[in-house]
């Protein structure tokens, strides 16, 4: 009886310390916005994969709604490992590493279409490679989507009727060239803007769709325009000090977790445009549908000779999509 109950206790705790318990890896991982928002889909849906696909030797703790600070300071948090995951819009990765600046070039590309056969291809998987000069592990790619205009002074169709609104912008110097090529006042200025642009101390913003809905921005926001001025993209990134200390099997199991992740929330949210449009309309935005873009793109067509652009390697790596998307 007593072998009995020694063997069924050494079982019990292989069993515990096979990472079903003390044994699991806890992965801490940070997102600026909300439940409901892109990122924090893409979050959860790599949690759900990841603790699935380990049996639970991996643990997803989820800090959302800027918890942790700004989009700059979780970058700058995983870095130093304290924390060791995150899912950040492309804008603010501009400070840490120039290349991925290159993403964020006005109207680069099309469609959907268009953005995932470069970003999942060899000219993304060498921006993401690009990071670990300043200690990131980049995973993959997800979305934001197409970025469009809103304001509460009047609707804008072309860049004449955008002079001197004041727009928020992120941390991103070629988001602030970019509207101030096209005559607005541009306020680099952290997430979240609703009091701002409740109080009037911004006009407008730029966003995907997903942002005025889950945002509620048509409630304080009166005019929304089409533009599709920047497909706006996430980076999934790891910390490179944490990612050097896992074995090859788990590091290929996070990545295949991710980019899954990724292409499901990249689905997910275009799925849901046509139905976003339509709210808004019945929540009583005024809607620009069809802007000159040709007038748009005219405006910012010189911005690739900024000095934003003039590294070696980030000139090289523009002219290569912009090549590749002809």
């Amino acid at each position: 009886m007593m072998k009995t109950r020694v063997t069924v206790l050494l079982i019990a705790a292989l069993f515990f310390f096979s990472g079903n318990g003390l044994a699991a890896t806890k992965i801490k991982l940070g997102v600026v916005t909300k439940p409901g928002s892109a990122q924090n889909i893409a979050a959860e849906k790599f949690k759900e994969l990841i603790e699935q696909r380990s049996n639970g030797a991996f643990q997803v703790k989820i800090y959302h709604s800027a918890s942790l600070g700004n989009e700059t300071e979780i970058l700058q948090q995983i870095q130093m490992n304290t924390i060791q995951m995150g899912i950040v819009t492309g804008g603010p990765f501009d400070t840490f590493n120039p290349i991925s600046r290159v993403i964020n070039y006005p109207f680069l590309f099309k469609d959907n279409a268009q953005a995932d056969e470069i970003l999942d291809g060899p000219l993304g998987t060498q921006i993401l490679k690009s990071l670990e000069s300043s200690g990131f592990k980049g995973l993959s790619f997800s979305e934001n989507g197409f970025r469009n205009l809103t304001n509460n002074k009047k609707p804008v169709n072309t860049p004449d009727d955008i002079k001197g609104l004041k727009v928020r912008v992120m941390a991103s110097a070629i988001h602030k060239a970019i509207w101030s090529a096209l005559g607005a006042n541009p306020t680099p200025m952290p997430w979240p803007i609703y009091t701002e642009l409740e109080q009037g101390v911004i006009d407008g913003q730029e966003n995907p769709l997903w942002v005025m809905e889950v945002y509620k921005f048509y409630e304080i926001q009166k005019y929304l325009s089409l533009t599709r001025h920047v497909y706006s993209y996430h980076i999934d990134v790891a910390s490179l000090k944490w990612w050097k200390t896992l074995d090859k099997k788990d590091q290929d199991m996070i990545q295949k977790a991710m980019y899954d992740a990724a292409v499901f929330q990249r689905r997910d949210n275009r799925s849901k445009d046509a139905g976003r449009l339509k709210l808004l309309k019945e929540k009583g935005m005024e809607i620009v549908e069809h802007p000159d873009v040709a007038a748009f793109r005219a405006k910012v067509a010189n911005l690739k000779n900024m000095d934003l652009y003039q590294d070696p390697e980030v000139k090289d790596m523009l002219l290569k999509i912009m090549e590749a998307v002809k």
